[in-house]
């Protein structure tokens, strides 16, 4: 599938934003999908990003993140949202199942990232 990874974070960026005004204009959405949904889309968005920034920076259209560099992102998403902010700021709380949900999201973004250079 061509331009699977665009495709894949574009979805992510409207779900995204579809469950952030439900929250701001409270439309109360399952719990899950309130407090897990996020955690779980914003890897891969950051990613993305950073990747497109890279290819622009490096003239180089084939640039790939690799796994070590996705996995140290996940691993400070983890650290910051989970351990260091909580301590310091009411909005975050400390929830492992966020920590699961960023290294897997880092693992699809990982996948979609090869098959989208495959094709």
């Amino acid at each position: 599938m061509k331009n699977i990874l665009s495709k894949y974070i574009a979805f992510s960026y409207f779900l995204g934003s579809f469950i952030y005004l439900s929250a701001y204009f409270n439309f109360q959405l399952p719990r899950f999908f309130r407090f897990y949904t996020n955690d779980f889309l914003i890897i891969p968005i950051v990613l993305f990003i950073s990747l497109q920034v890279l290819k622009k920076s490096k003239n180089n259209a084939n640039y790939k993140i690799s796994l070590p560099i996705i996995l140290y992102i996940c691993f400070l998403y983890s650290v910051l949202f989970e351990f260091v902010f909580p301590n310091y700021l009411a909005r975050y709380t400390k929830d492992y199942i966020d920590v699961l949900l960023y290294f897997i999201s880092g693992f699809v973004f990982y996948y979609l990232q090869k098959l989208n250079h495959e094709n």
